[in-house]
């Protein structure tokens, strides 16, 4: 197996020597002794993992080349795991690297034994970010490439897609606002045999009612005032591929008759026309609304709510998610630090406000709000006030109950422990005082993966 590589920068030879010795079995090392030996190194290399130490020439006796050095590397490479090494006396400089991006510090004298812990724990989050940009760019054959998600409703949602893109039956996606719907109407479409054909979605609610038969069914010359020439619809737009029905909650009961008729007939007759059309193509519709509700009160057809709903998926909400907030929120952070050109990272306090946080928005909040943090935030760790959320400490919650309260308060020192700890279960249990196989069971049953934090 390749090993990782690791940048060893250090002026003194004795440390160098100690830190050679010691990890020469678990990276490829790379060594430097100065500043502008360190870039040169790192510019040809490109290792992923870096041993800076903060005093280096000319001025060992600061920390100035050392952060130069950590700025010049970040911005090459944002994703570098940089673990600084500081004399005793000098945490407040290891505290600013930290603010600029370094993933951890060791003071030293080094003790072998934790800095390996550091080393471990930067590898394996390296290796959680790979994954996850896996999933990001769709490596998992391609078929959930816009959606994020590691609980178990999401891993029954992408297994449910896989399977009903093997065929061509209707789906009806239920879910409240925000939560991504069309990007699993997306991933069903791209996911099936009709990837190659169009994607035509419409959006049931946002178009007058007056042109909504115009826009689904298309309309003929001279079939009212303003049809100057013939225009096919959505429909027949979307033949040899998918058409993406958003908010069919909100379609006239005159349309859902005549919605029903396609889909039973897979026929369609243009706006002032008599020809009947043949048409072969998958429908996915989405709903923010009850729809079973609607038939029982006469707002939406019953024929028409079971043509739709062959294969129905159920989108949670986000606050339903778990730790899938933190996987979100890193990702979107990603993405927009990216095209603003900032490197940034989550502060321990944002991390715990994003968990607290109860998102009626969705997804669609958290990723404003993110983008907002980007844009808004001056410095290189963000907080909650950039997110616009409350500091979970100042957050006042009324419990309804002693056990709500106690599981409530239960759930956040589990977090508050795994994000001082990143993840590290050992430490956070030490912390907590009760042993590792406890802390699994309290972690179990409060749905949270350890594994987000670090």
């Amino acid at each position: 197996m390749n090993k990782s590589k690791l940048l060893l920068v250090e002026d003194d030879e004795a440390v160098s020597t100690q830190l050679k010795y010691a990890l020469r079995d678990d990276f490829s090392l790379l060594l430097a002794e100065d500043g502008s030996q360190a870039i040169r190194v790192f510019e040809e290399s490109r290792p992923t993992f870096v041993c800076l130490d903060l005093g280096l020439p000319p001025h060992p006796d600061t920390a100035d080349e050392g952060m130069k050095v950590l700025d010049e590397i970040l911005a090459r490479e944002p994703s570098s795991k940089v673990v600084v090494l500081t004399g005793n006396r000098d945490r407040e400089n290891a505290l600013r690297a930290i603010q600029l991006g370094a993933f951890d510090y060791h003071l030293k004298p080094i003790d072998l034994v934790e800095f390996k812990v550091v080393l471990r724990r930067a590898v394996y989050l390296h290796g959680l970010e790979q994954e996850s940009e896996s999933w990001v760019r769709g490596t998992e054959g391609g078929r959930f490439a816009d959606i994020l998600g590691n609980t178990a409703a999401m891993r029954k949602i992408f297994s449910v897609i896989q399977r009903v893109a093997r065929s061509d039956v209707t789906v009806l996606v239920e879910g409240e606002s925000g939560t991504g719907k069309e990007l699993i109407a997306r991933a069903v479409h791209a996911a099936s045999r009709r990837a190659h054909g169009p994607f035509v979605p419409i959006n049931c609610g946002a178009i007058p009612d007056t042109l909504l038969e115009s826009e689904l069914f298309g309309h003929e010359k001279g079939a009212f005032t303003g049809a100057h020439m013939q225009r096919k619809g959505r429909v027949e737009l979307a033949s040899g591929g998918t058409l993406f029905l958003d908010e069919i909650g909100e379609l006239p009961l005159l349309l859902q008759v005549k919605l029903l008729r396609f889909l039973q007939e897979r026929t369609i007759e243009r706006v002032g026309g008599r020809e009947e059309i043949q048409l072969e193509l998958r429908v996915v519709a989405a709903t923010n609304r009850d729809l079973k509700a609607q038939t029982q009160r006469a707002l939406f057809r019953e024929d028409l709510y079971y043509r739709l709903s062959v294969v129905t998926i159920q989108v949670p909400p986000l606050r339903e998610r778990g730790e899938d907030v933190i996987l979100l929120a890193n990702h979107y952070l990603r993405r927009f630090a990216r095209e603003q050109h900032r490197r940034l990272r989550f502060g321990v306090d944002a991390l715990q406000a994003l968990t607290a946080y109860s998102w009626p928005g969705n997804i669609r909040e958290l990723e404003n709000k993110v983008s907002r943090a980007v844009i808004m935030t001056s410095s290189k760790v963000i907080g909650p006030g950039d997110l616009d959320l409350e500091s979970v400490s100042t957050v006042t919650l009324e419990p309804t109950s002693l056990r709500s309260a106690r599981d409530r308060a239960e759930h956040e020192v589990l977090i508050d422990a795994l994000t001082r700890h990143r993840g590290n279960i050992s430490q956070a249990a030490a912390e907590l005082g009760v042993s590792r196989p406890t802390l699994h069971g309290l972690l179990d049953k409060h749905s949270i993966d350890a594994k987000s934090f670090k």
